[in-house]
């Protein structure tokens, strides 16, 4: 019970406490890369940690079934006095029914998260489908639709495909087109809806956890910027800046265009465009580098280095000194 208890509040301080701090060291986005890595792993942990946790406390109540007063003694011992007088037999039941309720409730959530993944890739592989019926064969391959709307776009499935508007055609000299179509590329080859999938369909399934939301939406956030530096290290960055500027340029009724998962235009232009524009530090990078290296793999870490230490400790819940 220990291992539990010491993952539960692990968790509770992740959820909790990571948040701000990530957020801190991702804001500028200087290194999104690892601010992805970041987010991610910090779900993650949060989410691994809850059936490890309850597994590890059922099979200590299963296992001391038959010696609750020593099952009772250490949980005392690990609880501060929780358990007491003669309650022993009456507590480890409950602690039983509440495991097992646990991990049928973490079964639902499982089950709810895979199908807010089914839905999306359905979503998905539908909107490639829809876009190949309506668009035609545009430049190096991609599909273009007949609307005045400016929106570019890349749709995951089997083929990928980038959608671009024949307003973005008109919309955009050469260069532009070609940094812009660098920056789907880059969330193709980064299969980046794959990330984007898995963090939102947590937040679906968690919404009343603000890390999962936060998580979805600052992971969203990030791929754009790790998408505009793959296309800046092949394209000038003030080029893609102007590709950006135009086509968030409204040009009649928005609306008719669909809303895809990966636009150009997701991630807030301004500061996309502030950021390709602005000069960054040796120093200042380093910094960033190191802040979000060591949380990334503090977090990815900490709970393997918790149960290892713990179950070395106290391999057992009534396992305390005499």
């Amino acid at each position: 019970m220990n291992v539990a208890a010491c993952l539960l509040a692990y968790n509770l301080i992740a959820a909790v406490i990571a948040p701000p701090i990530l957020r801190r060291l991702t804001r500028s986005g200087l290194a999104p890369r690892l601010g992805v890595l970041a987010w991610t792993a910090t779900a993650i942990s949060v989410v691994a940690s809850w059936p490890v946790a309850v597994g590890l406390l059922g099979a200590d109540l299963i296992r001391s079934w038959r010696d609750h007063r020593e099952l009772v003694r250490g949980c005392l011992f690990a609880l501060h006095g929780l358990l007491v007088g003669r309650a022993g037999v009456a507590v480890q039941a409950a602690l039983l029914i509440v495991a097992v309720l646990a991990l049928t409730a973490l079964g639902v959530l499982a089950w709810r998260t895979v199908e807010a993944l089914r839905r999306a890739r359905t979503d998905t592989l539908h909107h490639a489908h829809t876009a190949r019926l309506i668009g035609t064969p545009g430049p190096e391959g991609n599909l273009v639709l007949d609307s005045p709307q400016r929106g570019v776009y890349c749709v995951a499935g089997r083929p990928a495909a980038i959608v671009i508007t024949r307003g973005t055609l008109a919309a955009l000299n050469p260069r532009q087109l070609a940094a812009v179509l660098a920056h789907e590329r880059a969330h193709l080859a980064g299969h980046h809806h794959l990330l984007l999938a898995c963090t939102r369909a947590l937040a679906s399934t968690l919404p009343g956890m603000a890390l999962f939301p936060e998580a979805a939406s600052e992971v969203a956030r990030l791929l754009e910027m790790r998408a505009d530096d793959a296309a800046a290290s092949r394209h000038a960055g003030h080029t893609l800046v102007g590709a950006l500027l135009a086509l968030a340029t409204p040009a009649g009724n928005q609306a008719e265009v669909p809303t895809p998962a990966f636009s150009a235009l997701g991630g807030g232009v301004g500061e996309r465009a502030q950021r390709l524009l602005t000069p960054v530090s040796r120093l200042r990078l380093a910094v960033s580098l190191a802040g979000l290296s060591a949380a990334a793999f503090g977090l990815l870490i900490a709970p393997l280095a918790l149960i290892t230490l713990m179950l070395g400790a106290t391999p057992l819940c009534g396992a305390m000194p005499t």
